[in-house]
């Protein structure tokens, strides 16, 4: 039997009971419904817990620090550097090391009008800052010595010295709109005086703003109120403060940043099997993940459950087709149609059915996830129908294209596998009893 006419055969059967062939697909409908629409409240949880944990910070980045409080053989110096980033699966790696002295001073503004009387300095690799995901907001990396980033909320540190007590300092949660007020200076581009002071005296340093760093705690308080400065400088700095003293070489930490966050766990390891501890967002994401995991299985298991009922009403049909069209099985053989014709025209009815349900079920699903997500995120507009389709914002159902594959797939193998008992035994009955039957 050729292709087109097993095809043709195949449609012209389902549509002779077009009522019964039609709640058949509609119980498959529902089991991909099910399916689908529970899988994808599962990974929209999973997406939110992603998000709010990427809020706290960079979930790729490994905060490597000194064994046993910096004592022992074990020593976070340049050599440990170089084989923290010769490990499988690291990105980048970058030493940090804070300026330990008695006060530290920023001075900005003609004739020292603006002060803050707090900023910690920390030293860092510049070139590694945009690797290791450091974000700038405004202007660029330090490239000289002498040149600077500031934290994103430094400047609301300054206090103006000729404003009244209570009046000279801008409270940036202050703003009743919420919006964040102004800071009395704009620090980017601008020489500032960094003036340190220590046992042995006081020094100023003169210091040019560059750019202005993101907040992200992840990589360290620095970017939110501070000042990253290259390691070269903070070592001059060190020197001056503490002269005659020798500096201490070992780092205070390592940031470690991993290609994907599935090789922060690998990497943690291995990092801790040199002797070193680690922090990251591995123990809080790792137990939400097998939660949200659990989570989806189980609700795909209840979507299933659905199907499998599906599956049922299936093989229901096929063995009533069956009973009705003996005679036709009959005739179809003694004309000389192969078994395995008769096999693939009720096979392929199933798989029809499935085919049909699985279509169907992907289309309403993804209205409906549609739909909910509009609702959640506040009523139908652009952006929002954006969001609930290719995502960027706060999604309850996310439906990912492999799922809608998965759908259609298992909708067919389910119509398959249900026809396979009712297909098996039309080509058992014997050709001269089928004609035979009224």
């Amino acid at each position: 039997m050729r292709k087109q006419d097993l095809f043709r055969l195949c449609l012209q059967n389902l549509l002779r009971k077009k009522s019964r062939t039609l709640l058949t697909v509609l119980g498959v409908v529902i089991g991909g419904c099910s399916i689908v629409i529970m899988v994808s409240l599962g990974i929209g949880m999973k997406e939110s817990q992603e998000r709010l944990l990427s809020e706290l910070g960079d979930l790729t980045i490994i905060t490597v620090s000194p064994p046993q409080g910096g004592k022992g053989k074990t020593k976070l110096d340049a050599a440990a550097l170089r084989r923290l980033q010769a490990l499988p699966g690291v990105t980048s790696a970058m030493p940090r090391r804070a300026l330990s002295v008695d006060s530290v001073r920023l001075i900005a503004g003609g004739a020292g009008r603006y002060r803050a009387d707090w900023a910690p300095v920390l030293g860092v690799e510049m070139k590694e800052l945009l690797p290791m995901g450091f974000g700038i907001t405004r202007g660029e990396v330090a490239q000289k010595s002498g040149e600077v980033v500031l934290g994103q909320y430094t400047a609301y540190g300054f206090q103006d010295t000729l404003r009244p007590e209570g009046a000279n300092t801008v409270d940036r949660w202050g703003a009743p709109d919420g919006e964040e007020p102004p800071p009395f200076l704009d620090p980017l581009g601008k020489t500032m005086t960094l003036e340190i002071e220590t046992e042995s005296g006081k020094f100023q340093l003169p210091l040019r703003v560059t750019g202005i760093a993101k907040e992200d705690y992840s990589k360290g308080s620095e970017t939110s109120e501070g000042i990253l400065m290259s390691l070269e400088d903070l070592e001059k700095i060190a020197q001056r403060a503490n002269p005659g003293k020798k500096q201490d070489q070992n780092f205070d930490a390592i940031l470690v940043k991993t290609s994907s966050i599935s090789k922060v766990a690998e990497v943690e390891k291995s990092i801790k099997a040199m002797g070193y501890a680690t922090e990251s967002m591995e123990s809080v994401r790792a137990p939400m993940e097998k939660e949200a995991r659990q989570k989806q299985m189980m609700l795909g298991g209840l979507g299933a459950i659905s199907l499998i009922v599906a599956a049922i009403g299936i093989a229901n049909t096929m063995m009533m087709s069956i009973s009705e069209r003996t005679r036709e099985i009959g005739i179809m053989k003694a004309l000389g149609c192969f078994v395995r014709d008769i096999r693939l025209l009720f096979l392929a009815e199933a798989g029809v059915i499935g085919l049909a349900g699985g279509i169907v079920s992907c289309v309403v699903s993804l209205i409906a996830a549609t739909v909910t997500n509009l609702v959640s995120l506040g009523g139908l507009s652009g952006e929002n129908l954006k969001i609930s389709l290719l995502g960027g914002g706060a999604r309850v159902c996310v439906v990912p294209l492999w799922l809608l594959g998965f759908a259609i797939l298992f909708s067919v193998l389910i119509g398959l596998g249900s026809g396979y008992y009712p297909a098996g035994k039309a080509v058992r009955i014997p050709a001269l009893e089928a004609i035979k039957n009224e």
